[in-house]
């Protein structure tokens, strides 16, 4: 698959989902085109999926929050008959590289991440309304909902049949969700994902795989109804006007270089390196929530949210072979901390305001669960504040100038905190970086929020511990030159797994089980000759015969 897949789509677009508005409520259809596929090789017949299909669908859930802000609530439901979705493709699975599996699982789960915390977060709640086979990813669909309705026609059903059937897992979290968000009991949960024809009717609530099941004669009346109590919810945002979100502007070179307004991605592909050199604002921040709205997608925040987002996704599904990447900053940290701080202030009263806000944690969140080595050289001219701080802290390691540097005439290398750093940007493991930058010294985190505002410079930030290393002029370059070609070196296997071990210290949470889980079990299950070797069940399935297993547990 060389292919340059592109994350950018819009309504006028979408092969795979249509949406419909009804006020508070939104109807949104799957119906899926079987000759859509992103690859030639398969098709998406039954509803399946591949990452074309979740790509449209995470630009539905993006475009709820800022397009429409009025919605309360999201009734998700197949627009063809007999099949809610039969999951993802497994012909796709079966002829796809390695990395295009574990990075198209990745998205997915972003992506039902994404819309599992609308509720909570927007005030937008998902409602699954399954009428047909409702199996693998089009179960973990359902699961990300906040309700899941079944209807009880005899027929329809529930299942993860990817063990039975696959030799793999449920890739975008079904095994957490099943556990951890709907708590089925473990022995139950045990024989539902081992089970290939699923579960229904009552049984599928009684074992809390559902919420409920409605007759098949009540249940578009009864959806109706569940949608419109679910919309009452929402407060605040009934008679909000969202905000168009325009194509990104952004061009390619021959080098495989991208340049946006806002972010530039340079590309030394001898090197195995990527620099995402990101400029901060290019006017001072609205003055009134009424200027930040009539700017609406090119208010500064957020066209670089939108940048960036569009730049990581294409370094991890494109740029397989850049292992490293380096941030780098250039603008005035003082414009930066006063656009965050707008945000900050009207984050309360304000839905726009407080969905940037969130898109940001999100962005941030893509950037802590990427699978490449990440450094943030700090120079000067930099303009790490607030909420760009947080990539510092995102990163493996950190890079700050210190002292003059001859021949350079930019201002000294500072970063800024802000209260953006103590709060609004929790990482997945509900920890704010800092937090989990200091997991065994939390008076540092106090520490450091009393010199919130001021520009600390890089003895400042070293012996505060929110930089790895400070060099000077004579020595910067060899050092970040030598880190860079040793960090190029190693395995890149060795490093995913080094880093996703070293990025998450601290409490458990289930979206932290997810991404690990991803990154380990199921990144090593997909390897396996017993799921993806010429005798492998992903290989064999729909051939009638079954795979062959080496018995010997590892």
């Amino acid at each position: 698959m060389t292919k340059r897949i592109d994350f950018q789509t819009d309504p006028s677009r979408y092969r795979h989902w249509r949406v419909e508005y009804d006020g508070q409520v939104a109807h949104l259809y799957m119906d899926v085109d079987e000759k859509g596929g992103l690859f030639e090789g398969y098709e998406l017949k039954l509803n399946s999926y591949d990452l074309g299909v979740d790509i449209e669908l995470a630009d539905v859930v993006q475009r709820m929050r800022f397009e429409h802000p009025e919605v309360g609530a999201v009734v998700l439901r197949s627009g063809k008959p007999n099949v809610f979705c039969a999951g993802a493709n497994i012909r796709m699975l079966g002829g796809a590289a390695h990395s295009h599996k574990v990075n198209f699982c990745k998205f997915t789960n972003e992506t039902r991440n994404a819309f599992e915390a609308a509720g909570a977060e927007s005030g937008q709640h998902y409602i699954a309304a399954v009428k047909g086979a409702c199996a693998g990813g089009g179960y973990e669909l359902a699961l990300a909902c906040d309700h899941i309705m079944l209807t009880d026609d005899g027929s329809t059903t529930v299942a993860l049949p990817e063990v039975p059937l696959l030799a793999v897992l449920p890739g975008t979290g079904g095994l957490t969700r099943v556990t951890d968000k709907r708590k089925v009991r473990r022995d139950l949960a045990d024989v539902f994902c081992s089970i290939e024809e699923g579960v229904k009717g009552k049984r599928a609530v009684d074992w809390r795989l559902v919420d409920e099941i409605v007759p098949n004669s009540k249940f578009d009346e009864r959806v109706k109804a569940r949608a419109v109590e679910f919309a009452a919810r929402q407060s605040g945002k009934a008679g909000a006007k969202g905000i168009a979100l325009p194509p990104i502007s952004r061009s390619f070179g021959e080098d495989g270089s991208v340049a946006y307004s806002l972010v530039e991605v340079q590309i030394e592909r001898e090197k195995g390196l990527a620099t995402v050199a990101i400029a901060g604002p290019d006017g001072v921040a609205p003055a009134l929530l009424d200027e930040l709205h009539a700017q609406g997608a090119q208010t500064w925040m957020l066209r670089l949210a939108r940048e960036l987002d569009d730049a990581i996704l294409h370094l991890r599904l494109n740029e397989l072979e850049l292992g490293v990447i380096v941030f780098k900053s250039q603008g005035d940290p003082a414009l930066v901390a006063a656009h965050e701080r707008l945000l900050l202030d009207n984050q309360g009263n304000d839905w726009l305001s407080r969905e940037i806000l969130l898109y940001w944690k999100r962005v941030l969140k893509r950037i802590d669960l990427t699978s490449r080595s990440l450094v943030a050289l700090i120079e000067n001219g930099s303009c790490f504040a607030g909420f760009l701080a947080e990539i510092l802290f995102a990163c493996d390691r950190s890079y700050m100038m210190e002292g003059a540097f001859e021949g350079d005439n930019r201002p000294a290398a500072t970063m800024t905190l802000t209260e953006g750093n103590f709060g609004p940007f929790p990482m997945s493991n509900a920890l704010t970086r800092l937090e989990t930058r200091f997991l065994g010294e939390p008076e540092a985190v106090e520490t450091a929020r009393g010199h919130v505002g001021e520009a600390l410079e890089a003895e400042e930030a070293r012996d505060l511990g929110l930089v790895t290393f400070a060099f000077d002029d004579v020595d910067w370059e060899d050092e970040v030159r030598i880190f860079l070609e040793e960090r190029a070196s190693f395995s890149p296997d060795a490093m995913t797994g080094m880093e996703a071990n070293l990025r998450f210290p601290g409490p458990e949470t289930m979206e932290t089980r997810i991404f690990g889980r991803l990154t380990a079990w199921q990144n090593w299950i997909f390897q396996r000759p017993n799921a993806v070797g010429e005798a492998g069940a992903l290989q064999r399935y729909g051939t009638g015969t079954r795979g062959e297993f080496d018995m010997r547990r590892v």
